[in-house]
């Protein structure tokens, strides 16, 4: 079974991608393309429902279907492609307040900092990623300048004038 860093902790993933072995407990995550066909209306039944949003989907997209998911996975391709902070940021935006989680081979240690600022709080690690270091990575700065998305698991410092 698949590991993922969820709320800072080590977990077994309960998701599973269409053609995965269904699980006891939890639900599936599907492309975004096949939210939005005639046949996803038959994905009500499978239990809890994901969406996985490719680096090139339009996350306003999800504005209407938000109420029935429980998780969107966001795909960073690579550690120089950040068009997922972008849509992880629209999703936030949008008001989702489920499982926001960064998957894909750019999801590496020295980018958790800033997922977790813009609204991830699960993260599917690249191969060779090592949990521990990933872990001590969302600790490494205690201070940040800019303003972060309301549920970001990174917490705020407030400066007193």
């Amino acid at each position: 079974m698949r590991r993922i860093l969820r709320q800072r902790d080590w977990v077994i993933d309960p998701w599973r991608y269409p053609g995965e072995p269904a699980h006891e407990t939890g639900g599936l995550i599907v492309p975004l393309a096949q939210l939005h066909t005639p046949s996803a209306h038959g994905l009500r039944h499978c239990g809890a429902l994901g969406v996985q949003l490719a680096p090139a989907d339009d996350a306003e997209q999800l504005g209407g279907e938000l109420p029935r998911l429980s998780l969107v996975a966001v795909e960073f391709p690579n550690f120089s492609d950040g068009r997922g902070f972008t849509q992880v940021t629209v999703v936030r935006r949008l008001g989702f307040a489920g499982e926001v989680r960064a998957v894909g081979a750019g999801v590496k240690r020295d980018l958790l900092f800033l997922m977790a600022r813009c609204g991830c709080d699960a993260f599917e690690l690249a191969e060779g990623e090592d949990p521990q270091s990933a872990l001590q990575a969302l600790e490494r700065y205690t201070v940040a300048y800019q303003k972060a998305e309301p549920l970001a698991s990174v917490e705020r410092v407030r400066f007193s004038a």
